[in-house]
């Protein structure tokens, strides 16, 4: 079963203090990227196939998709909201090999999501899950760094050894 997470970006980086100071402080672009960085190695980490959804209704134009540390970044098109892109993309991916989730605080895609068969996620839920993921990669990195580094020597039996000892003395 494939697992699919829908990041409503903008209510993920109004709830989480760390992106909302650096919106507020440096550039909302700024906070769009942190947050992409975070969620690429939370996909990393889970496999979990992530979709992250920027509303963009109040600029003129086509919406656009990118892919971007290996998430599917969607910016939403002229007079299009962020959840109704949402509840298009889980009416389009919901199946019976899909289990999709939701990020969002917004109680009220929450209850829309659920009804057409996805899980919900609040912010708080997203930021806990994230930091699992990093403390656990943190773990993988420490684990592989602790691990001693094997040389040809190491792989080798006694009797290549050997053969191999033999040639270099000759």
């Amino acid at each position: 079963m494939e697992e699919i997470l829908i990041v409503d970006g903008y209510n993920i980086i109004g709830d989480w203090p760390e992106l909302k100071d650096l919106k507020n402080k440096e550039s909302l672009e700024d906070a769009r990227e942190k947050l992409l960085q975070y969620l690429a190695d939370y996909k990393a980490y889970t496999g979990k196939k992530v979709i992250v959804v920027f509303d963009a209704h109040q600029v003129f134009g086509r919406g656009r998709d990118e892919r971007i540390y290996g998430l599917d970044v969607q910016y939403t098109a002229e007079n299009e909201t962020a959840d109704e892109r949402i509840e298009r993309l889980v009416k389009e991916l919901k199946t019976r090999r899909n289990q999709i989730y939701v990020a969002s605080s917004d109680r009220t895609e929450q209850w829309v999501v659920f009804a057409q068969g996805a899980l919900r996620m609040s912010a708080r839920e997203l930021s806990i899950e994230v930091a699992k993921s990093e403390s656990g990669i943190d773990e993988k990195v420490k684990k592989s760094a602790e691990k001693p580094k094997l040389t040809l020597k190491d792989s080798l039996g006694e009797e290549i050894e050997k053969i191999f000892e033999q040639w270099r003395r000759k």
